[in-house]
């Protein structure tokens, strides 16, 4: 653990700080929550939420937004920030995202992980929940209100954010490597399911898998044309 108040690059680094000023006004928790494959070709995409409760002074070492890490060290922190509190990963499945859309789909998958951690007694329904970005998706699958708060750059910027954001990451990257195995030829080992080009050649060479999005492969122009920004 790294204390919050120890800034070794704060351009990168995140802080309890926006969590520290939502416990002074009252929250009893602060769940971080970020998505992780909404510009994947093939998978489910991942939303992970990961709770602080009041009081927490610290963090792992090292932890921010997964995308600033390598694969190594988010699966060496993993372990770490599944020590520091509890967190669940939510998903929503490439059949889900063609039917009703990639917003529906991200929704869902957050109220799941959401859904996971009340029921390992987090206080959902008192705490302040932040979503990395500036467009709330999660309010609308909600079946009740919460304090949901978008933040751009919560990622970076908060511990509770970054946290979430590992997690799913980590978890989504090993359910591809999985897959992988099941229906080779798509390299989805390496891409995770990106529109890599290794990828799209193996669509052309294979078809289309189970775990493809079709909605977001049809009508595409030349190779990796709707390959999407990892996240």
């Amino acid at each position: 653990m790294r204390p919050a108040s120890d800034p070794r690059d704060p351009a990168k680094d995140p802080t309890l700080d926006l969590e520290r000023a939502c416990f002074e006004a009252g929250a009893v928790a602060v769940i971080g929550v970020d998505e992780v494959g909404r510009g994947a070709i093939a998978g489910a995409v991942a939303v992970g939420a990961h709770a602080v409760l009041a009081g927490v002074e610290a963090f792992p070492r090292g932890l921010r937004d997964s995308k600033l890490l390598s694969e190594r060290r988010r699966e060496a922190l993993a372990p770490e920030v599944a020590g520091w509190g509890p967190g669940e990963v939510g998903y929503a499945s490439p059949a889900e995202i063609d039917e009703h859309g990639i917003s529906w789909a991200l929704g869902h998958a957050g109220r799941r992980a959401l859904l996971a951690l009340r029921t390992r007694g987090v206080p959902v329904q008192r705490a302040v929940v932040l979503l990395d970005g500036r467009h709330d998706w999660l309010t609308p699958a909600l079946h009740g209100p919460l304090d949901v708060r978008t933040r751009v750059g919560a990622d970076r910027s908060c511990a509770s954010v970054a946290a979430a954001s590992v997690r799913a990451k980590v978890e989504r990257d090993a359910l591809m490597r999985e897959a992988d195995e099941v229906h080779p030829g798509y390299a989805w080992a390496s891409n995770k399911g990106y529109g890599s080009r290794a990828h799209y050649e193996g669509i052309a060479a294979l078809g289309l898998a189970p775990l493809h999005r079709r909605s977001f492969i049809h009508g595409a122009h030349g190779m990796g044309s709707r390959a999407g920004a990892e996240t």
